[in-house]
């Protein structure tokens, strides 16, 4: 809760990388409004919306309301929802309630788990278990941990641990960053330890070193700025990708900092296939009630679909044909880790 309260007076700071990122028009767009299609697929999972209700909070009898609400939300407007990390009800089963609502509300649903790097194998297993889960999200958070006054200062074993995971589990393993960025070596360490799928988690959006010193007595707010926008993380994280022999079989999501339709297709143009949303969602539900939270998703949709026909796609693969240019930080982020962009600026359509 402490969290929840901190990342709504905290809010977003909208500089997550977006606005270096512009489509090249379309005077001549060979689309219908009502022909445009958001389904897309993560992994071996289809999706009818690219957006994701990421990851957010659970484990203390407050948070099951909330959850609740979210998982409406999603029910309604037929979005997947991520519950925040697990441990808390795997440690004291008695707080599992209040992550078990968003099954019990959206029993069709997606539904995606949730824990920390340092779970075991069996943590996993009872964590997809209490849901019924169709995916489980394994978050990194590094320096959030070591800002964070009670957490962990010991990262070691954690790829080994989820490659563990993602070994055993009969349902897919995301691993994600919390809003400090996945850098290609990173995504690349975790390609050959088998995961398939990488969320990289972008700053720009709720800021976890903020809050964290936000909560000490001695804040090092010298570590606000950490990490990389979702921009960058989103570019270094497809050059990691095209360096494999089967690129198409790594999916990315982009989040951070996501709060408008045009942000999702930008993200999806540069060939994200899905995009997380929390902060700007919270902040709906609990400033203005769930009806106005799933009024503002099905807002994005719209935003959606009038970009994707402007722009002549029809469809997510179509989106990620559109040509766009890359400049400002994220560009000069690239330039200096040889990171190609020019052939975004390059595509037909």
């Amino acid at each position: 809760m402490e969290h929840i309260r901190h990342a709504l007076k905290l809010g977003q700071s909208g500089e997550q990388g977006m606005s270096d990122i512009a489509f090249v028009p379309n005077a001549l767009p060979e689309a219908h409004l009502d022909g445009i299609s958001l389904h897309t697929r993560i992994g071996e999972l289809a999706m009818s919306s690219p957006i994701l209700i990421n990851a957010m909070t659970g484990g203390a009898p407050e948070t099951e309301a909330i959850n609740r609400e979210l998982a409406v939300a999603a029910r309604e407007t037929g979005i997947a929802m991520a519950v925040g990390s697990q441990m808390a009800a795997i440690r004291n089963p008695d707080l599992a309630a209040s992550y078990r609502v968003v099954r019990s509300v959206n029993p069709d649903g997606l539904v995606f788990g949730n824990l920390g790097g340092e779970a075991t194998v069996d943590e996993a297993m009872r964590a997809v278990e209490m849901l019924r889960a169709d995916a489980l999200q394994i978050h990194l958070n590094a320096m959030q941990e070591l800002i964070m006054p009670e957490g962990d200062r010991d990262f070691r074993g954690r790829l080994e641990r989820i490659q563990a995971i993602a070994e055993s589990l009969p349902v897919p393993v995301i691993v994600k960053e919390v809003g400090f960025g996945i850098a290609r070596e990173s995504v690349e360490r975790l390609w050959r330890a088998g995961i398939r799928i990488v969320d990289v988690g972008g700053a720009g959006g709720t800021n976890f070193a903020a809050i964290e010193n936000a909560r000490r007595e001695a804040p090092l707010a010298w570590l606000n700025d950490w990490g990389c926008k979702t921009s960058v993380a989103l570019l270094e994280a497809l050059d990691a990708r095209s360096r494999l022999d089967r690129p198409e079989r790594l999916t990315l999501i982009a989040s951070g900092g996501m709060r408008s339709g045009l942000d999702v297709c930008k993200a999806l143009a540069l060939g994200a296939s899905a995009a997380g949303m929390a902060g700007a969602l919270l902040q709906a539900l609990r400033s203005e009630g769930t009806a106005a939270l799933i009024d503002k998703i099905r807002e994005i949709h719209d935003e959606m679909r009038l970009v994707m026909t402007a722009l002549g796609a029809s469809s997510v693969s179509a989106l990620q044909r559109t040509p766009l240019v890359v400049s400002g930080e994220s560009a000069q982020w690239c330039e200096a880790r040889g990171i190609p962009i020019s052939a975004f600026a390059q595509r037909k359509g």
